[in-house]
């Protein structure tokens, strides 16, 4: 067949001419049968399998195909209590420490509460139910107020961890870089404190953290900070090693010293990956900074922490949509940032 067409023109051969080498042979199919295989038995450990029956099951108590359902009903019983969220705040005036009547806060008003109360009868030794009037100082924004103070503060957080990160990254990259690091031996070092960093989670950290500084927003920095150094060193030392060679040649044949090679020759080829790279820590942080919230590293995310262990549940709506607006709002400032210096 090769030599009766030998001389002709490829696209004036017949379709029989053509043969397209099939790339799929016994071992790639092996390869495929493991990985499914892999996948079966793992997915029986996580329980893949009553993921999707509860789901679909869900799924179809929506659609109104399916009386009852576990998944629907208790995202609908989390739904009607996490919505509507609550912006105001109440506090019983006999807990406020010198309460001053005549300077209530703005907007705020006085009222009288009815609470009913469980009291035990000394004469029968019967639990009674006993109607009492309490003062309660109601400030109509009062909880969201406080939400944003605490939304505020995670923003500090995220901020401070970033700086630090980036400030400690900064050493651990050069010596991470193969092409600058003074001899193995530190760069073994380098790279093997940079893995640490990035292997320990915020979370992780942010517990013996806290056992070490207590309760607050130190632990939250220093937690994201170290995570932060080890993500940002490993990044900013795979740039520096595959930045361009040429310029640096010309700055060492001409007696520059390797901080000037690094500061013009380096720094403006990897500048940009080097802004993006913290741009994304920063975002990252700040969701981060929610989550170590949860084990007492200050923040939105110890608030949020107690009111769920309070069943609070409205109160944990509000939270939740101003991690989301904050969020979304910091997304769409760096995105517009990126374009413009793009």
């Amino acid at each position: 067949m090769t030599d009766l067409f030998a001389g002709e023109a490829p696209n004036s051969r017949p379709p029989s001419a053509w043969r397209i080498e099939s790339r799929i042979g016994a071992r790639q199919i092996a390869v495929v049968l493991l990985v499914f295989l892999a996948l079966f038995v793992t997915g029986q450990r996580v329980e893949i399998g009553r993921m999707v029956s509860l789901t679909s099951e869900g799924l179809l108590a929506t659609l109104g195909w399916r009386e009852h359902s576990q998944v629907s009903a208790g995202l609908a019983s989390l739904g009607r209590q996490l919505f509507p969220v609550q912006l105001s705040e109440h506090t019983e005036v006999s807990r406020i420490e010198n309460f001053d009547r005549d300077h209530l806060p703005w907007l705020s008003r006085l009222e009288l509460d009815t609470v009913h109360e469980q009291r035990l009868n000394p004469r029968t030794l019967q639990m009674e139910d006993h109607v009492a009037q309490r003062e309660v100082l109601i400030e109509p924004l009062g909880y969201l107020w406080h939400v944003a103070a605490k939304m505020v503060e995670t923003i500090e957080i995220a901020l401070w961890a970033t700086l630090l990160g980036m400030l400690l990254s900064l050493p651990l990259a050069w010596l991470s870089a193969r092409n600058y690091s003074p001899n193995r031996a530190c760069y073994a070092l380098a790279r093997a404190l940079v893995s640490l960093l990035r292997a320990v989670p915020e979370l992780v950290s942010a517990l013996f953290l806290v056992l070490a500084y207590g309760f607050g927003p130190i632990a939250g920095v220093l937690a994201l900070a170290l995570h932060g150094a080890g993500f940002l060193g490993k990044f900013y030392a795979e740039d520096i090693e595959t930045a361009d060679a040429r310029p640096q040649e010309a700055l060492r044949a001409i007696g520059a010293s390797q901080l000037l090679v690094m500061r013009y020759a380096v720094l403006p080829q990897v500048m940009p990956q080097f802004i993006g790279y913290t741009l994304y820590v920063l975002d990252r942080n700040v969701r981060m900074a929610t989550v170590v919230g949860l084990v007492g590293a200050g923040g939105i995310g110890q608030e949020l922490k107690g009111r769920y262990d309070m069943y609070n549940y409205a109160h944990v709506g509000t939270i939740l949509i101003a991690i989301f607006l904050t969020v979304f709002v910091l997304d769409q400032l760096s995105a517009r940032w990126r374009r413009r210096h793009a």
